[in-house]
């Protein structure tokens, strides 16, 4: 696991020197038929990124996006209207029937179908009619990290190469070298706080969620610690009842539109007693984490999970656990 995160800026670099006409195109196509609606599908890990991504959408371009229920085509059977559709499949392996149906029923149907997949090769591959694949090598560990970096860029790419956007693709060609700052950035002030929780909250908002959602899911996978992710907002209503003295919280802050409200929370959580761990840039007040920037603010939080990802492998170690060979998981799940 530490050795496929520490990969991930030579993967990204690797995703963004590929198919460079293929996005270019894709892009084109999008803007001389714009879809009416569009949906994401995705699983675990995967289905984090395509939030990044449906967010990247909305927040740029003003288009609402979709997650799509799977189980909708593979279990109940409905008749999904496809007129003007979209969907953007993302995925490690590409295997699991509950992206392929969907995405050859809406194929089959009319739709623009893609899919973001690191084996170009695979059922889900097979099945888009625009393929872009991640790029990212071949990943053992069973907790995806390089391929979930690779994801968040290939969403962005989406968005830019859909805006047609010089600024934004020329943010993704610098960003491989903030990553490899964010793999040197020091978290391990986390692990004396960490090692001993049973339970923890982890905070994000807007862009900086998705990733919140994904270092929650990596507590629990391979740290074995009960870790719920919430937005910022989220958190202040039900959530807070549970937040008592010394409860860990770990706070994502990045530049952005939704920092200073994050800052609020930590200072909130911290006068309540809480454990706080806020992440956040160089210089930000009472932050115990740095997170490296990107090269816009919009990066940022492939930068932030980057430096979270050696930080969770090493907790994971701390507490006797391997992080490599996560128990009663497998690295391809097929669900339907």
């Amino acid at each position: 696991m530490l050795d496929e995160a520490r990969e991930a800026p030579a993967a990204v670099a690797r995703q963004l020197a590929e198919n460079r006409d293929r996005w270019r195109g894709f892009g084109e196509r999008l803007r001389k038929q714009p879809p009416t609606s569009l949906l994401t599908i995705a699983r675990g890990s995967s289905d984090h990124a395509a939030h990044y991504a449906a967010y990247l959408i909305m927040a740029r371009m003003g288009r609402l996006v979709t997650s799509m229920p799977m189980s909708l085509v593979t279990l109940y059977q409905s008749e999904i209207r496809c007129e003007g559709l979209a969907s953007f499949a993302f995925s490690q392996s590409g295997q699991s029937p509950d992206l392929v149906g969907p995405t050859q029923y809406f194929r089959e149907r009319g739709a623009v179908t893609c899919a973001f997949v690191n084996d170009p090769d695979s059922p889900l591959a097979r099945a888009a009619e625009w393929l872009f694949c991640l790029h990212a090598g071949q990943e053992k560990s069973v907790a995806a990290t390089k391929s979930f970096i690779a994801q968040l860029v290939a969403g962005a790419r989406l968005v830019a190469s859909w805006q047609d956007d010089a600024a934004l693709a020329a943010a993704l060609e610098e960003l491989p070298a903030a990553m490899q700052r964010a793999v040197d950035t020091d978290w391990s002030d986390a692990l004396a706080v960490l090692q001993g929780a049973n339970r923890l909250f982890v905070v994000g908002r807007g862009l900086g969620l998705p990733v919140a959602m994904e270092a929650a899911l990596k507590f629990k996978e391979t740290c074995g610690i009960q870790a719920e992710a919430f937005s910022g907002a989220e958190i202040q209503h039900g959530p807070m009842a549970l937040i008592d003295e010394g409860y860990p919280l770990l706070v994502f802050a990045p530049r952005g539109p939704a920092q200073a409200g994050l800052l609020e929370v930590a200072r909130t959580m911290r006068a309540r007693g809480a454990r706080v761990l806020l992440a956040a840039p160089a210089g930000t007040p009472e932050a115990n984490l740095t997170l490296a920037e990107g090269p816009i603010p919009e990066l940022d939080p492939v930068c932030a999970i980057q430096s979270f990802y050696p930080m969770v492998e090493a907790l994971a170690r701390a507490r006797g656990n391997d992080p490599d060979s996560p128990p009663h998981l497998k690295k391809v799940t097929r669900t339907s």
